[in-house]
């Protein structure tokens, strides 16, 4: 008579869940928790006069504005002038011209004298024409855009404008270095940047319409 299977006894894993329940337990009880900490800082103590003060008013001729509405279209507004459309081309040229006020127009950013110099480890860094220049530091572009103004229109618009003061700046490191703009050394390029200062500030886009 042939010997029978024999039926190998099963693991009891009843109480598996139960031990790991405990062992969860145990851990959490006994590990050591690093709670992150902040840094002490005493925070400056309120002024005594609580009243703010106005922001500084800026003059219109010394005020650039460029909206885009949602037609993509690039309105500007200079000084007293009425606002009128203009080609992303065209901008950029506009811009210089708002920049640098060549000529002195009354319409124009207003000029006047002040010292470039730019200090680089206790050494004074001039330029060749001397350190006074009368520059236009005083102006503002404001650059605003609608919320469906399209990304390439708002490129175009930021690229234009930015693109005035590096081309502002090569022309200056030409005129007084002799040579353009990315071949100056460190100090040479923040004086051309010092002379022609990066005056941009981007509104968030709101409903500006057509």
């Amino acid at each position: 008579m042939g010997k029978g299977k024999r039926k190998v006894p099963g693991i009891n894993a009843s109480s598996t869940a139960d031990i790991s329940f405990i062992l969860l337990i145990f851990f959490l009880v006994v590990t050591s928790m690093n709670s992150s900490t902040g840094l002490n800082v005493r925070l400056p103590e309120p002024p005594e006069d609580e009243q703010l003060q106005d922001p500084p008013k800026i003059k219109k001729r010394n005020s650039l504005i460029v909206l885009v509405n949602m037609e993509n279209e690039i309105l500007v507004t200079q000084g007293e002038k009425t606002p009128y459309v203009i080609e992303p081309a065209e901008l950029r040229e506009l811009a210089k011209e708002f920049i640098m006020n060549a000529e002195n127009r009354a319409d124009y950013p207003e000029k006047h004298a002040e010292d470039i110099v730019y200090n680089e480890k206790g050494v004074e860094h001039i330029l060749p024409s001397g350190r006074q220049q009368m520059v236009t530091s005083k102006h503002v572009i404001s650059l605003q855009t609608d919320r469906a103004t399209n990304y390439n229109t708002y490129f175009e618009v930021s690229s234009a404008l930015y693109g005035a003061y590096d081309e502002l700046r090569d022309e200056l490191a030409k005129k007084e270095f002799g040579k353009p703009y990315k071949s100056l050394s460190e100090a040479q390029q923040m004086l051309c940047r010092l002379y022609y200062k990066t005056m941009i500030s981007e509104a968030e886009p709101h409903k500006i319409g057509g």
